[in-house]
């Protein structure tokens, strides 16, 4: 039975950290966050009191100067992934990073580069692959509940565009709906095609008004044996949350795909116009998340899902924003 629980640090105090990951991490019993991070010490304070966290830094090397933390968790804006991930591996430490991992493929590799040579583990923090619910599912289509897959449809929208100082409205900082809820659709066809993409196609809605980032975006993503992903994801679009796997005979829909809502853990079966609800255990994905990353590192295990994975999905993610910028179609083999 595990006695000790994984020391963590935060870096940065992004909404994210506050009010899902952190609360995530101290619901489990295998780790603990010891100490935050922010670029003024007076922010890291108040959100350390907030939330019981024992120590305070207000610079983000501080943090990784402590000998205590064996693991950070990076919620920083996109364009300070790869920075930080590998200062954070050369200090020694492991790394779980926001999605998306980088701002495209080679800065990537770079990180994964640094985390091996460090000998540290580097995931990606896509919180909704723990959930029970897509083990369920994928076990589902395995055994032919479905019939064979002809397509996925996802969306993933919401709007926030008043916030006009928001970080994802910023080109520099890698802004933009594709990096910032596309990436989930993305993640979860290849999670459950166990494929990776041949071709994508995008249109998107680039804003004057938001430093010209795609606030709207729309894709087709072609995988192997002629089966292809739709989704769309927004910023600035009515909140929508969906995951649609559809086969000869039936189909499955998880109406809360990747933000769990409050009694919306399940999914529906449906065959020949029968529909059945699969009741789903209420769980917080972030401990999950928390719990898989720290029985990895404790028991000397490879991770549920490799840091390479998130270079199969960046590299998709960069070519849907190529794809939508020249209004063209992009091969990936």
């Amino acid at each position: 039975m595990q006695s000790r629980k994984m020391k963590w640090g935060i870096l940065g105090c992004a909404n994210i950290a506050i009010n899902s990951v952190i609360p995530g991490i101290k619901e489990s019993k295998m780790n603990e966050v010891v100490a935050i991070a922010s670029r003024g010490k007076e922010k890291a304070l108040k959100v350390a009191l907030e939330l019981n966290i024992p120590r305070a830094y207000g610079d983000y090397e501080e943090l990784l100067a402590d000998p205590d933390i064996e693991s950070v968790y990076i919620p920083l804006p996109n364009h300070l992934h790869k920075e930080w991930t590998i200062k954070a591996a050369q200090a020694g430490k492991h790394v779980l990073c926001e999605k998306p991992i980088a701002l495209n493929e080679n800065e990537a590799i770079e990180m994964i580069e640094a985390c091996e040579k460090a000998n540290v583990y580097l995931a990606e923090a896509f919180m909704y692959r723990y959930h029970p619910r897509y083990k369920q599912l994928k076990e589902m289509i395995k055994s032919g509940e479905i019939g064979e897959i002809r397509g996925i449809h996802s969306a993933f929208t919401f709007n926030n565009a008043e916030d006009m100082e928001n970080v994802r409205y910023k080109q520099h900082m890698g802004g933009g709906s594709l990096y910032d809820v596309g990436c989930y659709p993305i993640s979860a066809a290849r999670f459950i095609l166990e494929n990776e993409p041949e071709a994508v196609t995008t249109h998107a809605f680039f804003s004057s008004h938001h430093d010209q980032v795609d606030m709207m975006a729309s894709a087709l993503i072609e995988f192997p044996n002629q089966v292809s992903l739709t989704f769309d994801c927004g910023m600035w679009a009515e909140f929508r949350n969906s995951l649609e796997v559809v086969g000869s005979d039936g189909k499955i829909e998880v109406p809360s795909a990747f933000i769990t809502m409050d009694g919306k853990n399940h999914f529906i079966v449906t065959k020949k116009g029968d529909s059945k609800v699969i009741e789903v255990p209420e769980v917080n994905q972030y401990t999950l998340q928390a719990d898989h990353f720290a029985q990895s590192i404790f028991q000397n295990q490879p991770l549920p899902f490799q840091p390479k994975d998130a270079y199969h999905n960046m590299k998709v993610v960069s070519a849907c924003i190529e794809s939508a910028k020249n209004r063209k179609r992009i091969e990936l083999v």
